[in-house]
């Protein structure tokens, strides 16, 4: 399962400034039924525009070439400017790239141009956080892995298929999420992970943010009048409807299970989602007092909520790209969290 002391030999310091961008999964193709292929340019144009250019620090967190389908050489050969990107990070010193599950035979290729960790430490001046992919949770891709890149290979893709992975399967989403939930509690420390493609912000998904955020709402009620009374009972209304949609996407068993069991949530798992949805592209944003989950999108084709008026929408330049905060958390409050709620009892 997981090595607790992440042997990695990477470590990035922020405790005195800095910034970085975690993305993972952008599962690279080489053109033919390539995942990134609709969200390629988009997220060319945002790292070269935003985070290339304000000086991010880039963490790559697995699965970024799909090496499962793919050649290495295909992948370099379809995305040379996105490649040009990682480089201009990485000649800054400003690019980590981890492996996932997916790419992780790239520890064996030949004049890879990048350094290649299991994980990333981040130090900061209140509480240690480890990066890592999340496969590593999982007992099937630390066991045969290797198994399953071979039925992908020489069966999945022969016929066409798409990988089977724990991206579509709720309960395997569910049981890594645990495990790196159970590792951070353990160690005292924020895991950010990517793998299953399920943005987490302080080890809440949407579906569990939603319900606290009703509960938040219904408690601000009885206090308010006039327009503002009205408001919390539109946006309460929507809520309730965007939670029904998610528990006919979901199965209700996995659904009524939760990560921390019948104990107050402990906000030490983050996942950064994926960069190839449908919907826009999610990321971590952190420096040395602030962790927050983004979400970048194009106008008129970003998620619903975005829109109801309960977040700032910045635009990128003249661009069609918007991004928001989701969520954000000062880490001095994470870290009493984790004091207060993580000690066993």
């Amino acid at each position: 399962m997981i090595d607790p002391l992440f042997d990695s030999g990477a470590v990035l310091d922020l405790s005195c400034g800095g910034k970085a961008l975690i993305l993972s999964d952008f599962h690279m193709g080489c053109g033919k039924r390539d995942d990134l292929a609709e969200n390629g340019l988009f997220i060319m144009d945002i790292l070269e525009k935003y985070y290339l250019q304000n000086g991010w620090t880039l963490l790559l967190n697995g699965d970024i070439e799909e090496l499962l389908r793919y050649s290495l050489e295909a992948i370099q050969a379809q995305w040379p400017r996105l490649y040009s990107i990682f480089d201009q990070f990485a000649a800054d010193k400003r690019l980590y790239k981890i492996l996932g599950n997916h790419d992780e035979t790239l520890m064996f290729a030949k004049n890879y141009p990048y350094s290649l960790y299991q994980a990333v430490q981040i130090k900061t001046a209140l509480v240690p956080i480890y990066v890592y992919h999340g496969h590593q949770c999982s007992k099937m891709y630390t066991k045969y892995n290797q198994l399953i890149n071979a039925g992908v290979r020489y069966f999945l893709k022969p016929l066409g298929l798409r990988n089977i992975s724990s991206v579509r399967n709720p309960h395997r989403r569910f049981e890594v999420e645990k495990q790196a939930y159970q590792f951070s509690l353990s160690n005292n420390c924020i895991s950010i992970i990517g793998h299953t493609h399920r943005a987490l912000f302080e080890s809440l998904g949407r579906f569990d943010y939603i319900k606290f955020e009703i509960e938040r709402l219904c408690r601000k009620y009885p206090a308010s009048c006039g327009a503002d009374r009205e408001c919390i009972a539109a946006e309460v209304q929507a809520l309730r409807l965007e939670l029904s949609k998610l528990k006919r996407s979901e199965r209700r068993d996995v659904l009524r299970q939760s990560l921390y069991g019948d104990e107050l949530p402990v906000p030490c798992l983050f996942n950064s989602g994926s960069v190839i949805s449908k919907k826009g592209i999610n990321a971590i944003e952190l420096d040395n007092e602030r962790i927050a989950l983004v979400y970048w999108f194009i106008e008129g084709k970003g998620k619903k909520f975005v829109n109801r008026g309960g977040y700032t929408i910045e635009a990128l330049g003249n661009t069609v790209y918007r991004r928001t905060l989701l969520n954000q958390s000062r880490l001095d409050y994470v870290k009493a969290k984790i004091d207060l709620l993580g000690k066993q009892q």
